[in-house]
């Protein structure tokens, strides 16, 4: 297969997914790929962009707010959306809005996400503020959840239970208590349970504020 920069880009996401962005290389990526560095580089002419390119495929996958929904509802959606990518890309939070170049998928996202908070009627300052909330909600969650042990998932209960077999009750009465009464005892105990709860309690917050500017 030759060599596009569609395909440098995609085996760029995949390698990152894999091994993570601190250890990803172009060195490694030409290997992944079967090819040479230099050779990357006539498609992609710098990490620089080639990171670029990354942040542009995974804006790509989140789904825009639909146009056909209630604001609140439709900006639900791309959260609880934005957050499925980034748990399927870990190491791409602390990226998504660092680039100095973006690309059309960034921009359309963007677009799209303030279009649908002017469109449910919110100023322009009420619209700065749901955007930073939100995005610094659901990037920092994103981010919280791929450093936990096991993802923060069912898979973290085990962990919990060594953590509960040494830590000293007397010192640490409260941290005992939760890891004990709730984590191992609540079935299906997730991390992630809290993120749409969370997310409501935000956008239920941002209507209300609205609201009261109007």
């Amino acid at each position: 297969m030759s060599l596009t920069k569609e395909r440098v880009l995609t085996g760029a996401v995949a390698l990152a997914d894999d091994i993570g962005i601190g250890a990803f290389t172009i060195r490694k990526l030409a290997a992944a790929l079967d090819t040479k560095p230099m050779t990357i580089y006539h498609h992609v002419p710098s990490k620089e962009a080639i990171l670029d390119g990354m942040v542009d495929l995974v804006f790509a996958e989140i789904e825009v707010p639909p146009t056909d929904l209630d604001w609140r509802q439709a900006i639900r959606v791309r959260c609880v959306s934005m957050r499925a990518v980034l748990n399927r890309h870990p190491w791409a939070s602390p990226l998504m809005e660092s680039t100095q170049s973006p690309g059309h998928e960034m921009m359309a996202h963007h677009d799209a996400v303030l279009g649908c908070f002017r469109r449910g009627g919110l100023s322009y300052q009420m619209t700065a503020h749901a955007y930073a909330i939100l995005d610094s909600y659901v990037y920092g969650f994103a981010l919280e959840e791929a450093n936990l042990p096991a993802g923060g998932g069912e898979d973290i209960v085990p962990v919990a239970e060594e953590m509960a077999a040494i830590i000293p009750q007397d010192v640490y009465p409260n941290f005992y208590a939760f890891a004990t009464e709730h984590v191992m005892k609540q079935p299906g105990y997730s991390f992630g349970n809290s993120f749409e709860f969370g997310l409501d309690l935000i956008i239920n917050g941002l209507h209300q504020a609205a609201q009261r500017e109007d």
